[in-house]
């Protein structure tokens, strides 16, 4: 073996470096930071179930005066969620991606810290869970992805990886993965909607995340496809107006929830400048009060995720004519109250709810036709197409529609952007770099 090593050199500094702490160092901590975004990724998901269980224990099941509940225990959530939000963990306001997004595009480590980290991940837990356990209409996916980036930048720091952009993507790609149960899906993601400048370097490590933490969520949770397993298919002729019309009418929808979404946040941002705090926690008050009326007129089926919802029509059961309108003002309302969640699952839900009407006007079947409006309104909410018809894919486990989806998504995509030319999650980011800058040059200032 030594002569060997004297015969080529180059196999022993291989070894030697192999064997450096310098070099596996951060490799460890990498994996760890993986393995612990998929682990903390069940946790939440469970969290997040027990909390909408809770709600609708609390409020009688949808029968009695508990029903009536709501009227005080939404607004009041809202207003609790807004205030912690405001002032013990500001930066977690919102879905969180546009926080990863945001991040990336920093290059201070301090800044990043204002967006990404570990004291901000668990409150960004905590208040989606509050806010879901109050009759929120949000999601916990996109929370994941502002948890699964900072955990990531964390490991950076403490394996002294110098890779932060690329660490975040990868970070923010295995939140995807685990949240969804999704691993080409993580990638996409990744892909497309995170890193519009994608750099191919950073391949293996958004692959490697994306697997230590999608084993991580299947050793606790085992496979399993989000929305059970669809078995409807696309006939060629008679189904495609309807792939069509979803892909159109959904791209519509999508995109004047994200115009909505944008304007109005934009409007409450200016009307909020002169007093920060109250007037947020007034516009937080008012909107979880419009939730919970919608919640009432809706029977209650627009508190919450709408998980459940858009479960039953992927298998089938019809949801009401107008469920998609008020699950597409809950969401809106509760987006814009300011309070911590994500928009995927209510997305997805209004998309099923859209996909179920249009179903009954052609004649469809309702488990398709919720399919296919997924993908063209979810589409035309984020404006990444992969990302839309790959999740839908994946979370129903049916690969004999994925022309259709792609249809559908592509169509919801092309009529977003005739809408609106501005991808929601991008265009939020800009508001927490903008916010970057200012603290930066009011910290030059008075330094």
């Amino acid at each position: 073996m030594a002569g060997i090593s004297r015969k080529y050199p180059m196999l022993r500094r291989s070894q030697a470096m192999w064997a450096s702490r310098r070099v596996w160092q951060p490799r460890l901590v990498f994996w760890a930071g993986a393995v612990s975004i998929g682990l903390i990724s069940v946790l939440f998901a469970m969290l997040a179930d027990r909390a909408q269980a809770l709600f609708h224990i609390v409020t009688g099941g949808g029968s009695g005066w508990r029903f009536y509940l709501p009227l005080i225990m939404t607004p009041l959530g809202f207003v609790v969620c807004a205030w912690l939000a405001h002032s013990f963990f500001p930066g977690s306001q919102g879905s969180g991606i546009p926080q990863a997004i945001a991040a990336r595009h920093l290059r201070d480590d301090e800044d990043r810290g204002h967006l990404l980290s570990l004291p901000l991940a668990a409150g960004k837990i905590a208040l989606t869970v509050i806010g879901l356990a109050c009759g929120a209409s949000i999601g916990r996916e996109g929370p994941t992805v502002q948890v699964g980036a900072s955990l990531m930048l964390q490991a950076a720091r403490w394996g002294g990886m110098a890779q932060a952009r690329g660490l975040i993507l990868a970070g923010s790609a295995a939140g995807i993965a685990a949240a969804f149960n999704t691993p080409l899906a993580g990638i996409v993601f990744a892909i497309e909607e995170m890193g519009r400048a994608y750099e191919s370097r950073t391949n293996g490590l958004v692959l490697t995340a994306v697997i230590l933490a999608g084993l991580a969520s299947l050793g606790l949770l085992g496979n399993y496809t989000y929305f059970g397993v669809a078995r409807d298919t696309v006939a060629f002729a008679t189904d495609w107006p309807l792939v069509i019309a979803c892909g159109v009418i959904g791209g519509g929808f999508g995109a004047l929830f994200s115009l909505l979404a944008l304007k109005i946040t934009r409007r409450i941002r200016r009307w909020n400048a002169l007093q920060p705090l109250w007037r947020a926690l007034l516009v937080a008050g008012i909107c979880g009060l419009a939730v919970a009326v919608i919640g009432l007129a809706s029977g209650g089926l627009t508190f919450g995720t709408g998980y459940a919802e858009a479960r039953d029509a992927v298998e089938g059961a019809p949801l009401p004519a107008f469920f998609f309108l008020e699950k597409f003002a809950a969401g809106v309302l509760s987006m814009i109250s300011g309070i911590p969640g994500g928009i995927f699952a209510p997305s997805l839900a209004v998309g099923a709810g859209l996909g179920s009407t249009l179903g009954l006007v052609f004649g469809t079947a309702t488990g398709l036709a919720a399919l296919l409006g997924m993908a063209g309104y979810f589409a035309g909410v984020v404006q990444a197409p992969m990302t839309a018809f790959v999740i839908i894919l994946e979370m129903t486990g049916n690969h004999d529609n994925v022309i259709a989806l792609m249809c559908a998504a592509v169509l919801g995509y092309g009529t977003a952007r005739l809408i609106s030319n501005e991808p929601l999650y991008h265009a939020l980011s800009r508001v927490f770099i903008a916010e970057a800058i200012r603290r930066r040059r009011a910290e030059e200032q008075q330094g």
